[in-house]
């Protein structure tokens, strides 16, 4: 007595035929929107420099901004009062030079105020040429 001969089971099946259809969609599209490099290449020709090196290095003034808001000025500790007391400094500092350059090295740690405080008062004391200095990744610190 086995009713259960009757029953007839189906093993379930995967069918892939809608998988095919939507990969080949997806490969279409991806055929489509795909830009090739060879047309975006440029072929760019540098020019060389030909200018002489020149033969005096212009005079700098060097500025050291620290951490704490010390400021040396060619590594001579002056109190940062104001910027127009800061501006005299410079301006002794630069005495007797024609056009001096003014580096400053400002610490990583320094307020954004006293490095601005020092543009200040360089504009006041006339330098128009001011650079800062920076250091390359992986080497010491002067």
């Amino acid at each position: 007595m086995n009713f259960r001969r009757a029953l007839r089971r189906d093993e379930p099946e995967i069918n892939f035929i809608p998988l095919i259809d939507v990969l080949l969609v997806v490969l279409i599209f991806l055929l489509v929107t795909t830009t090739f490099s060879k047309f975006t290449e440029l072929q760019v020709n540098l020019p060389a420099a030909g200018a002489d090196r020149a033969e005096q290095r212009p005079r700098e003034i060097v500025v050291a901004v620290a951490t704490d808001g010390r400021t040396l000025i060619d590594n001579r500790p002056v109190a940062f009062a104001s910027p127009g007391a800061f501006a005299a400094e410079l301006r002794r500092a630069a005495s007797g030079q024609t056009e001096p350059t003014l580096v400053i090295y400002a610490d990583a740690g320094a307020t954004h105020q006293s490095v601005i405080d020092v543009l200040e008062a360089a504009r006041l004391a006339g330098l128009a040429r001011v650079t800062f200095a920076a250091q390359a990744p992986g080497t010491a610190a002067r």
